[in-house]
């Protein structure tokens, strides 16, 4: 068997793979594009943006009046007994009866004036929470594109694997029929080959869980990219696109990691949550303006019609109301001093997978040297050992340990030719830079500020901006 580089490896993978896939699916940038259009869980977070965006005009309504009408009619039947006394002490005692048709329309205006800066602190939070979850949008479409490229990889080890099972398969077929063959002549004893059918089963034992990781792998590729896998080509790392040196790695995810910057709005939300919590303390002033047009009476058949119009003021200072409000706002402080130790564990945390990202790169740079070497000796041993046994210097058992050296070697090349590659898109997330932009897909880049403007200073209406 030839030596075994990236090229052959991904030979391998387009051999086992069905070309049934899009041609654009066929590279890795190709299968990543599609997973940043197709991937359930991708485009529910952007959904799950799209809900947190509406708590702005929610919290904005604080600020627009609360207008309401109201209307009432029906019937009433009024028999009423009246005492009068006359000017000489006479009493008499008129009665009224009769049917009255009633209507009442009104419209009640509530504006607040005054609330302890409460909607403004409610606004403020909400603009930081749609902050937060733009920032976990961003943090998932990482977590989509490194499982996208993962699962491509994964598939062009496995169907290399597979390939290199199949031809060891093979070889030791043909290596038992010359075992047999020289056993028939005398030249082998029965050990010999029996020795060849016993690695033979196991190789064959082996090609059938690499069969059963192909096909899991390819299922994979279809849960994450969304399509089924076609002729994959091959893929570079993207280290160009990754920190230089460790120390800065370190700086930019403690900065940017889309973690980091979640919990850093988090923090904010909760600074404005203990301000929503103080304002229950302050006074809060509100304007009432209403009129109302009465026809018909309940009580009086006399009376006709009624029109009244008003407007007040309506102060409220709070006093003592049992405590929660005290309550409510220590809650808050203590929430906000939960929230900031969570952004420090967080930092902690991503420096702590940017470093082991960074020396898992690493290692699979060394290994991919070391595994070609491997199998650079490996072929000269397994050549060697042949020509050594055709002339009785070597047993049939050193070729097939020989054999199965080379096989090995070349499948832990294959292995850490994927870690190489997964690798270098690992880093890259740990920095908090894999992204649809950074890796430029050509893909229109979903901007989560567009649904935001479009609902933020929406004063009615159902419909949402997509016409739904």
């Amino acid at each position: 068997m030839s030596r075994v580089g990236l090229g052959v490896l991904v030979a391998a993978a387009g051999a086992c793979a069905l070309a049934t896939a899009p041609a654009c699916a066929d590279t890795m940038r190709g299968a990543l594009t599609q997973a940043y259009q197709n991937n359930p869980q991708l485009n529910a977070q952007r959904a799950a943006v799209r809900v947190t965006d509406e708590t702005v005009p929610q919290a904005l309504s604080g600020y627009r009046p609360r207008i309401s009408l109201s209307a009432s009619a029906g019937e009433s039947f009024v028999d009423t007994t009246s005492r009068v006394t006359g000017a000489n002490g006479t009493t008499t005692y008129p009665r009224t009866i009769g049917h009255n048709a009633i209507q009442s329309y009104g419209a009640t205006y509530t504006q607040t004036l005054l609330n302890g800066f409460g909607t403004a602190s409610r606004t403020r939070q909400a603009e930081q929470q749609v902050s937060a979850a733009r920032e976990t949008l961003r943090f998932t479409e990482q977590n989509v594109l490194l499982a996208a490229a993962t699962a491509y990889m994964n598939l062009i080890r496995d169907a290399a694997i597979l390939t290199l099972q199949r031809s060891n398969v093979e070889v030791l077929q043909e290596q038992l029929r010359q075992t047999q063959d020289r056993f028939s002549v005398g030249e082998v004893t029965r050990t010999d080959v029996a020795q060849s059918e016993s690695r033979l089963a196991a190789a064959r034992a082996t090609l059938l869980n690499a069969e059963s990781n192909y096909v899991t792998s390819r299922a994979t590729y279809r849960q994450v990219i969304g399509v089924e896998p076609g002729k994959l080509e091959p893929a570079s790392p993207v280290d160009r696109l990754g920190p230089s040196n460790l120390q800065q790695g370190v700086a930019r995810a403690r900065a940017q990691h889309p973690s980091v910057t979640t919990a850093m709005f988090n923090v904010d939300a909760a600074v404005f949550q203990v301000k929503i919590a103080e304002s229950s303390l302050y006074p809060t002033l509100n304007a009432v303006a209403s009129v109302q047009k009465s026809y018909g009476s309940a009580t009086q058949v006399s009376n006709l019609e009624q029109f009244t119009a008003s407007g007040v003021a309506q102060l409220n200072i709070p006093v003592y109301q049992g405590g929660s409000e005290y309550s409510l706002i220590r809650q808050a402080k203590e929430s906000l001093q939960q929230t900031r130790i969570n952004l420090d564990t967080t930092r902690d945390q991503v420096q702590q997978n940017l470093v082991q990202s960074w020396g898992q790169l690493e290692a699979a740079k060394a290994q991919v040297q070391a595994t070609q070497t491997q199998v650079n000796a490996a072929e000269i041993a397994l050549n060697g050992v042949r020509e050594e046994a055709r002339v009785g210097q070597r047993t049939t058992l050193d070729v097939l340990n020989a054999q199965q050296e080379l096989v090995n070697a070349r499948v832990a090349l294959v292995t850490a030719q994927r870690d190489r590659v997964v690798g270098s898109y690992t880093l890259l997330a740990a920095a908090g830079g894999l992204s649809a932009f950074v890796l430029a897909l050509p893909v229109q880049i979903y901007d989560p500020t567009t649904h935001y403007h479009q609902v933020r200073d929406t004063w009615v209406g159902v419909r949402t901006p997509d016409g739904k």
